[in-house]
């Protein structure tokens, strides 16, 4: 019931933006476009906003014979614990990180780098890709997906707002709707709208998948080896990710210096571990 509520409330959130922005730019009839606008991207929010995270970096759709390792680990933990199969998929990237997404476990797909494969052992490989289908068992993919879309769209809203208030877009009408200044107000609520959609996509929620994946491999200690050295490596390889998309992966991609404490949607890593270890955090 959280994550459909959360759903709601992110679609509601979407739908009142883009009529706040149409009322702005258009008036009544802005506001009709930007309900229309509102829901084909409703729509698409729901049935393809795994697609299109997927193909923004580029993902490929891979089998037992491309990825064998990882399709076997997948095939053998969903068989235990009673998941459909998802699709699986690669991204062609030497940079350590994993995500799933998709609307539902029927429709769940799985996507891998190419650098994780090469970095970890068959058991911290097995705790991440458990860690993924946790996300898929515990239904939490379908509101990662959608806030991925939804955030991506007020994030471009915003940028439409710069670059028309910068080529003079915004001078008709200054007296009737604040010009310049509702234009500039508009930059500084859109992506502050972003960041309301991105954190009700709850950090806690990768404490829950990294409890129900190793709960699935009965070996914690495995994933939280995992997560360590994916810690690591990702520093040396940064994947270079939208904040719209951030959260879906298992450790926090590389956003830029001055957006990554904004849109940090992961607990730090030694917390991870601690939770999984039992141990205290250093």
């Amino acid at each position: 019931m959280g994550n459909t509520f959360k759903t709601a409330f992110l679609i509601t959130a979407l739908t009142l933006v883009l009529i706040f922005v149409g009322r702005f730019l258009g008036g009544q009839n802005g506001m009709l476009l930007a309900l229309v606008a509102a829901a084909v991207m409703n729509f698409v929010s729901y049935f393809f906003s795994d697609k299109i995270a997927l193909a923004m970096y580029r993902a490929q759709p891979a089998g037992r014979e491309e990825i064998p390792r990882a399709y076997q680990i997948v095939e053998r933990l969903t068989s235990r614990v009673g998941l459909p199969m998802p699709r699986m998929y690669v991204i062609p990237t030497e940079s350590p990180n994993a995500f799933a997404t998709g609307r539902n476990p029927q429709h769940a797909s799985v996507a891998v780098t190419q650098g994780i494969l090469n970095l970890l052992n068959d058991e911290e490989l097995e705790g991440v890709l458990a860690h993924e289908l946790g996300h898929v068992r515990n239904r939490d993919i379908l509101i990662s997906s959608i806030a991925a879309t939804l955030a991506g769209a007020i994030t471009y809203l915003a940028e439409v707002a710069r670059w028309g208030m910068m080529f003079g877009g915004f001078e008709r009408d200054r007296e009737d709707r604040g010009g310049g200044l509702g234009a500039l107000l508009m930059l500084v609520l859109a992506p502050f709208a972003a960041m309301l959609i991105q954190l009700a996509v709850s950090r806690s929620r990768e404490y829950q998948a990294d409890e129900t994946g190793a709960h699935f491999t009965g070996n914690p200690y495995a994933l939280a080896s995992a997560l360590a050295k994916l810690d690591a490596y990702a520093k040396r390889l940064p994947l270079e990710a939208t904040p719209s998309t951030a959260h879906l992966f298992i450790i926090q991609p590389f956003l830029g210096m001055s957006l990554t404490s904004l849109f940090s949607t992961h607990p730090p890593i030694s917390k991870r571990i601690a939770r999984l270890t039992g141990r205290p955090e250093l």
